[in-house]
C-alpha cells in the first residue's frame, strides 16, 4: 500500500489517504457499535443461564474489551499504520501490567472461581482463610464476612481459594457434641433416659438422623458421657445451649450429680529445718 502510493501524484496520495482515514473512522464507528451488540447479546445469554451478575458482567466488559483491541490494531492498520510494532508495544505492556498486578490478578482469577463454582452464597456461615463469619457479598476481588462479634472482614479472594473452605451452612443441617460428667455412684441408665427425654421434648432436635447419648469414658472425677444431635444450621447454638442448662436443671432436680475436679492436699507437720529443737 505505501509503495503505491509512493508511485501517485501527491493529489491522488493525498486522496487515497483520505479514503484510507475514511475507511478507517467508518470501521472504528460499526466496530465499536458492534463490539458492544455482541458484549450485550453474551451478557443476556449468560443471565438467562443464571450465570452471576457480577461474573456475567464482568465477562460481558472483558468481551467488549478484547474485541474493542482487535478492533484498534485492525483500524490503525486501515490506516496505513504499521500494525507489528503496535502489537508488540500491546504485548510488552500486557506483560509488564501482569507483572505489576500479580497479586491482584490472582484474586480476579480466584474471584471468578468463586462465583462459578459458587462453595458458598451470601448468608452462608464459613471458615476461610483463617476468618469465621457470614458471608455478606463476593466480589471479584474480595468477599466480605461479617464476623460472630459483628466486625467485618474483607478477605482477599486468593486467600480464600488457596485454604480449606468450610462451609456450616450448606447441607442445611449441623450436628452438635456436648460432654457431661456424672459421678460413679450415680445411675448411668438412669442419666441417659433423662437425656433422651429431653432430646424428645426439644422440636428443634431432629429425629433423622436420630440424637444420642454415649459412655465415653471412665474419668478422674467420674463417668464422661457425650452428647449428639442433629439440627437445622439456623437453630444449632440455640439448642446446644438450651440443652446444656436443661441437663444441668433435670440432674440437679433428679439428684444426679456433676462432679467437680477434686485435689486432695496432705500437710505433714513436722519441724523446719534451721528451726530450733
Amino acid at each position: 500500500m505505501h509503495d503505491l502510493l509512493a508511485r501517485l501524484p501527491l493529489s491522488e496520495a493525498a486522496i487515497a489517504t483520505l479514503i484510507n482515514l475514511g475507511v478507517a473512522i467508518v470501521m472504528l464507528l460499526v466496530g465499536l457499535w458492534l463490539a458492544a451488540r455482541v458484549a450485550n447479546i453474551a451478557r443476556r445469554a449468560m443471565q438467562r443461564a443464571n450465570v452471576d451478575q457480577t461474573l456475567s458482567g464482568f465477562l460481558r466488559n472483558l468481551i467488549n474489551g478484547v474485541l474493542v483491541a482487535m478492533l484498534i490494531v485492525m483500524v490503525l492498520q486501515q490506516a496505513g499504520v504499521p500494525s507489528a510494532p503496535l502489537v508488540a508495544a500491546l504485548g510488552a505492556g500486557g506483560l509488564a501490567i501482569g507483572l505489576a498486578l500479580q497479586g491482584s490478578l490472582s484474586n480476579l482469577a480466584w474471584g471468578v472461581l468463586l462465583i462459578v463454582f459458587r462453595p458458598f452464597r451470601v448468608g452462608d456461615f464459613i471458615q476461610a482463610g483463617g476468618v469465621e463469619g457470614t458471608v455478606e457479598a463476593v466480589s471479584l476481588m474480595h468477599t466480605m464476612l461479617v464476623m460472630p462479634d459483628n466486625r467485618e472482614a474483607v478477605v482477599p479472594n486468593a486467600k480464600i481459594g488457596s485454604d480449606a473452605i468450610i462451609n456450616f451452612n450448606r447441607r442445611g443441617t449441623r450436628r452438635f457434641e456436648l460432654k457431661i460428667g456424672i459421678g460413679y455412684k450415680d445411675d448411668i441408665g438412669k442419666a441417659m433416659d433423662l437425656v433422651r427425654q429431653l432430646f424428645a421434648a426439644d422440636a428443634r432436635i431432629l429425629r433423622d438422623p436420630a440424637p444420642g447419648v454415649w459412655t465415653e469414658s471412665l474419668g478422674d472425677h467420674g463417668v464422661k458421657l457425650v452428647l449428639r444431635a442433629y439440627t437445622r444450621s439456623d437453630d444449632s447454638w440455640a439448642a446446644q445451649t438450651d440443652l446444656l442448662r436443661a441437663v444441668k436443671e433435670r440432674f440437679d432436680a433428679e439428684g444426679i450429680c456433676i462432679p467437680l475436679p477434686q485435689r486432695e492436699l496432705a500437710v505433714v507437720q513436722g519441724q523446719l529445718p534451721g528451726q530450733p529443737a
